[in-house]
């Protein structure tokens, strides 16, 4: 593994994604009835690796891990909360964005990840917002540039303090060479419907713009005078909380700890398992069906809390997404399995329908939306085996959507594997960054497929049945089962991982955009491809040299 450094990674400690507000060293969490605060103040010495000071409120991954831990435990502990108000814990200092030197001299890989890491993070925003009714403001109240701003962007608003001296900016083009790297760009225009010729000249300014200018501009939505600024923020604050429909009554679960334990070839959770082959660069990740009963009422949910099956799963695959990212970048390819009784699953999932518009269960789709969301983002190769005892069934059946290819035992014999859909698969409800079904982006929107599909709903479907409809790409005999696998993980695991990078991307993300599948889609390629070019990290790049004085030497070619 390669550590922030860009070193040999061999010797780092491992990157953990689990936190709790008791080890919290850069966010203050406060709660106020429907309002809660999440105020940054960073610790200078605080980085989660050595050889940089975050200083000015600048961030790095550790920051962001708590960040996403505290609107997490937002979510499921305080039901209460309407409205969650970022703001700065510092004077004049809102936040620098991400740490420059943390950048300068990361590797190629860590950028990319971090990048992702915290797009997801600022996604997440605006999801809670759209589908549980948790609002976000920003309340700037100091210098506010690069990743600070775009924090605030991924609000639902933002109220800037006019104090004649603190600017919002997004300096990274003139001042570093590459792109604004967390949506910056993407909601100038789309979300805050910013004209293409100010963005132009926001985006190419070191120095950003102040209150008024920035109002205009529609860079922020609300500005206040210091004296006033506090009142401000508390008014809008409120507003927003009476526009949401979470419970004011409703008493929180605790996240408990995910009691993740070492293997002799990986790790596991309750329910999930992650074995890795390193020699063959190849990780299989199993998620297990729920064992027991399952609660059928909303009281038996919330008595389990944590531990309830369908919220449970969703932390520990979410946990074992983030881990092979980061701590294991030789692993190229994921193998997806499950494993336990489909009637379980379809239980689950029955409940999760039948339940929805209670908080606890709109939250834990949430959930599983977004941490679907983020196999669908993560480059590495998917596929999916429908082997004996597998159970992609309702809720399930999604990871064998998302995988770049699936292939289905076909087999005569009881524990054969059955693929069985639910309305998981058509209602939206799981949809991809592009805001539509799995099932619609594989069938290119194609009605008759997809109605195909729907009159099988409920039915255990046959390796031979699930390929006639499309909905599994191979489904060998028993003869051929272990040599095809074999020779279908040898050969994807040996292509370049550049190329199957863009072509993983390219073709998962067809058709139709939205704001989030442009981020990733676009925005990120293009950062990738910039990240990787001497005029941001070479030598004289601008990246590199920040900071040191000198000025960065730029190839004028035009590519």
């Amino acid at each position: 593994m390669t550590d922030g450094s860009g070193k040999d990674g061999g010797d780092a400690p491992r990157v953990e994604f689990e936190t709790e507000p008791g080890r919290y060293r850069h966010w203050k969490l406060g709660f106020d009835g429907p309002v809660a605060t999440l105020a940054l103040d960073v610790q200078e010495d605080g980085g989660i690796r050595d050889g940089y000071k975050l200083k000015l409120n600048s961030y790095d991954l550790g920051v962001d891990i708590e960040f996403h831990d505290a609107v997490q435990r937002i979510r499921f502990e305080h039901p209460e909360v309407r409205t969650v108000v970022i703001t700065s814990a510092r004077e004049r200092m809102f936040c620098a964005g991400a740490n420059i030197y943390m950048l300068g001299t990361s590797s190629h890989g860590w950028k990319v990840n971090f990048c992702k890491f915290t797009n997801e993070t600022r996604n997440g925003l605006e999801d809670s917002s759209a589908d549980s009714g948790l609002k976000f403001l920003c309340a700037i109240n100091g210098a506010c540039a690069g990743g600070g701003y775009e924090i605030a962007l991924a609000c639902d608003e933002i109220v800037m303090v006019d104090d004649r001296s603190t600017t919002v900016s997004l300096p990274e083009v003139p001042l570093l060479g590459v792109l604004p790297g967390t949506g910056g760009l993407t909601r100038l225009t789309d979300k805050r419907k910013m004209r293409r010729d100010l963005a132009d000249v926001f985006c190419t300014s070191a120095d950003g713009v102040r209150a008024e200018r920035a109002r205009d501009w529609k860079l922020v939505d609300h500005i206040a005078r210091p004296a006033e600024f506090a009142a401000a923020v508390k008014a809008r604050a409120t507003a927003l909380a009476a526009t949401s429909d979470r419970p004011a009554s409703a008493k929180g679960i605790a996240l408990a700890p995910l009691g993740k334990t070492a293997t002799a070839s990986g790790w596991r959770y309750g329910s999930v398992e992650v074995a890795l082959d390193r020699a063959a660069r190849i990780a299989t990740v199993t998620v297990n069906a729920p064992a027991g009963d399952l609660p059928h009422d909303v009281d038996g949910i919330v008595g389990q809390g944590a531990a309830w099956w369908p919220l449970r799963v969703m932390r520990e695959l979410d946990d074992a997404i983030l881990s092979l990212r980061v701590n294991e970048p030789q692993i190229g390819l994921w193998v997806l399995k499950t494993s336990g009784p489909a009637d379980q699953v379809l239980e689950a999932g029955s409940v999760l329908l039948r339940h929805r518009a209670h908080w606890l269960v709109r939250e834990t789709i949430g959930l599983w939306r977004r941490t679907l969301q983020r196999l669908d983002v993560s480059a590495r190769s998917l596929f999916a085996v429908l082997d004996r005892g597998s159970c992609f069934a309702g809720l399930l059946a999604e990871l064998a959507f998302a995988a770049d290819r699936s292939y289905m035992l076909d087999s005569a014999d009881a524990d054969a594997p059955a693929l069985v859909l639910d309305e998981f698969s058509f209602n939206g409800l799981l949809a991809t960054p592009a805001a539509r079904t799995r099932l619609a982006m594989r069938f290119q929107d194609d009605e008759a497929a997809i109605a195909a599909c729907r009159a099988r709903l409920g039915q255990a479907l046959s390796a031979p049945e699930a390929e006639k409809l499309g909905l599994v790409t191979f489904a060998p005999d028993e003869l051929d089962w272990d040599e095809e696998i074999r020779l279908a993980l040898e050969e994807r695991a040996s292509l370049s991982p550049d190329a199957l990078s863009g072509l993983e991307a390219s073709l998962r993300f067809g058709g139709a955009e939205t704001m989030a599948s442009r981020i990733f889609g676009r925005l990120s390629a293009w950062q990738n491809w910039i990240f990787n070019r001497p005029n941001a990290v070479g030598e004289k790049g601008a990246l590199k040299l920040f900071g040191t004085g000198s000025k960065a030497r730029f190839d004028w070619e035009r590519v």
